[in-house]
């Protein structure tokens, strides 16, 4: 008789064989009721001897106990997004910028054709062939820990299927819900009594994001993989080809309608084909992912900013559908902007049910001749929010009536004003008014003011909802007890948004203005108003004249500084938050160096070291401007790929046009300015 530890060996090699060749390569080998019996064998003697339960055991994809939250994975390898084609002609602009950087005049470039899932994207890392960490993109350079529930995901190995497994092997892919899992769930929901989900991409998200991994593990989620990782222990492939030959050999599942495209018009005959196939797939696909093959030109290809340069990412069209405009309401935002947004009869069109569309303003709304009660094509195209594209004016009856601005803010009921000036109308209220304030919070905590970490949109509304706050300076009277109140805000997650509050105390008076909001403000003028002024309360004292002096702060600009601050309820708002800690260093020397004072630059194109807003930063803080214009006071022009008209602009004023060296060589020595 074999010991307990060999037959749970046994079992696990069986079991995960079984599995592969269910789930992964749809060619099962033994009966439902044989897999359920060696399943429950595995499961009785894991409960005699708990030691033999380790994490690639099959009895671990069940699900585990609840967790608090998520907690954030730093990528080894950035996991990089992609450009986007939308006609055939940008894709051709992309191959003739693949052959232009590989010198490739005669011939063709090999490509990989994979459909582009409508999933999210996660990472699965193992170590010595052990599925170990599994987690979501994120923002590309770290994102959520969600390993339990990879693990419910039956097509998911929990370990690599070789007798050499690597040291560290990590691949990259999307998980999706198919169709037919689609349906089941909505079924289930809407007989437990609750809301379907909208879309097949939402459930996945909805699922895998699950804090009780036992409930994904009831949702039936797929996955495939596309691509490679960290690697040690293992060569990489010559080409992406071979990538997913080795994924398919560790035992991942690799999308069956890849294929090797000779060519960018092997390529777009690909899209056309798997466009016209898109409805028989049995899941949501949006477009077509083409690669460069060959590994070590992608290499040589490399990255412009966040994206791969040998990377394209061919969008199908837009997709419309007709439907009736219910009503109108109008939405405000945090400088008091109303935007009209059409309340629709539902309609499924991209692949969501929409019953909201955006009309943009009033101006437009006359352009299209858009009324109350016409039939009207609304479009949407990927992640864009869904728009009226025109009225079926064939259509329109007796009963369609002309859409009206309100004299009032329907939120708060302050006066409505349109300058004239402006194409948005504005509600007057300032942070009197409910929409505005939140609006002021969510931006005052967002990444580029105060960087308030864990505090989201979401979040903002459920506090307010709560009136838990009304001005940005609630934010630092929120205690434990208050967070721990609020639906999945657990001891963790409290503990880290308290700690990133306080974080925020400590800020620069640049960042400080940003937040605060101030209406044609933005971040470079807050950074050229904290030079120039130095402190807070210098600034709150300035005159037009003073706010004037300073180039790009012109007469409109100075007066929705002055109008802010001469506000009583926005400078209570401000004493609040001094009150509550926030410092603010008052020496213009701690905001940004003075090497570059006096010198204008442009940046133009993609840069391939950083992106345009980290150089602007950069130059910045050196003390220079950075203006989206060029004239004849531009010092010099800093040109990446696809650079457009300011090249052309600078030549025709004779300012010099230089390269991204010599913009990185600006910033390594910048006292010894090659413009």
């Amino acid at each position: 008789m074999s010991s307990p530890a060999r037959r749970a060996a046994q079992l696990h090699t069986l079991l995960h064989d079984h599995s592969h060749r269910y789930y992964v390569l749809d060619d099962p080998s033994v009966s439902d009721a044989e897999y359920d019996a060696l399943f429950r064998e595995l499961q009785d003697l894991e409960d005699a001897h708990p030691e033999l339960q380790t994490p690639d055991s099959p009895t671990q994809r069940v699900g585990a106990p609840p967790l608090a939250g998520f907690d954030s994975v730093e990528h080894a390898v950035p996991m990089l997004s992609l450009g986007n084609a939308f006609n055939r002609e940008e894709l051709i602009e992309f191959d003739r910028r693949v052959r232009e950087r590989l010198e490739r005049d005669e011939g063709t470039v090999q490509y990989v054709a994979e459909p582009k899932l409508d999933g999210l994207a996660i990472s699965l890392r193992y170590e010595d062939g052990i599925f170990v960490q599994g987690a979501t993109r994120g923002d590309g350079r770290s994102g959520e820990n969600v390993t339990e529930n990879l693990r419910t995901i039956e097509m998911i190995p929990l370990r690599l299927r070789t007798d050499q497994p690597p040291a560290v092997f990590e691949a990259r892919g999307e998980v999706f819900m198919s169709h037919s899992a689609f349906a089941a769930l909505n079924a289930s929901m809407l007989e437990a009594g609750k809301p379907a989900f909208v879309n097949p991409r939402n459930a996945a998200a909805g699922s895998l994001r699950q804090l009780d991994s036992r409930k994904t593990a009831e949702r039936r989620l797929s996955i495939n993989l596309y691509g490679l990782g960290e690697l040690q222990g293992i060569d990489t492939p010559p080409t992406q080809m071979a990538a997913l030959d080795l994924l398919a050999e560790l035992g991942f599942p690799v999308n069956p309608e890849i294929r090797l495209c000779d060519g960018i018009e092997a390529c777009y005959e690909f899209h056309e084909s798997i466009q016209l196939k898109r409805a028989e797939l049995g899941y949501d696909i949006d477009g077509v992912v083409f690669k460069v093959d060959s590994l070590a030109e992608q290499r040589e290809l490399g990255f412009v900013s966040r994206a791969p340069r040998w990377a394209i990412a061919q969008k199908f069209p837009a997709e419309e559908a007709q439907t009736v405009i219910d009503s109108v309401e109008f939405q405000v935002g945090r400088t008091g902007a109303l935007t009209p947004v059409a309340r629709l009869v539902p309609v499924f069109v991209g692949g969501v049910t929409v019953s909201n569309a955006t009309l943009h303003n009033m101006d437009e709304i006359a352009r299209k001749d858009i009324m109350i009660g016409d039939t009207v094509i609304v479009r949407r195209a990927g992640d864009v929010i869904p728009e009226v594209a025109r009225v079926v004016l064939e259509k329109r009856g007796p009963n369609s009536r002309a859409i009206e601005l309100p004299s009032q803010c329907p939120v708060c009921g302050s006066p409505v004003v349109n300058l004239g000036t402006e194409v948005k109308a504005r509600c007057t209220g300032g942070l009197q008014c409910a929409a505005q304030r939140r609006e002021a919070i969510k931006h005052f905590a967002s990444r580029r003011a105060m960087d308030i970490d864990g505090l989201g949109d979401k979040l903002v509304e459920q506090l307010a909802d709560a009136d838990l706050i009304e001005t940005v300076a609630d934010l630092y009277t929120l205690n434990a007890e208050q967070l721990q109140s609020l639906p999945r805000m657990g001891e963790k997650s409290v503990g880290n948004l308290i700690k990133a509050i306080d974080k925020s105390r400590h800020a620069t008076l640049a960042r400080f203005l940003f937040a605060l909001g101030i209406r044609d403000i933005g971040e470079t003028g807050a950074a050229l108003l904290a030079k120039q002024f130095g402190s807070l309360d210098a600034l709150m004292q300035a005159s037009e004249e003073e706010l004037t002096r300073i180039d790009d702060i012109g007469p409109i600009a100075a007066n929705s500084i002055l109008s802010f601050f001469a506000n009583p309820d926005n400078r209570a708002v401000v004493d609040a938050l001094l009150a509550a800690g926030i410092e603010l260093p008052a020496t213009a020397s701690a905001e940004v160096d003075t090497v570059l004072s006096g010198k204008t630059y442009v940046l133009t194109g993609t840069m391939s070291r950083f992106s345009r807003d980290e150089a602007k930063k950069r130059l910045q803080q050196l003390g220079a401007k950075v203006s989206g214009s060029v004239s004849s006071k531009t010092t010099a022009v800093f040109a990446g790929e696809s650079p457009g008209s300011k090249v052309s602009k600078a030549e025709s004023l004779n300012v010099p046009v230089l390269d991204e060296n010599a913009l990185q060589a600006l910033l390594d020595s910048p006292e010894a300015d090659p413009t």
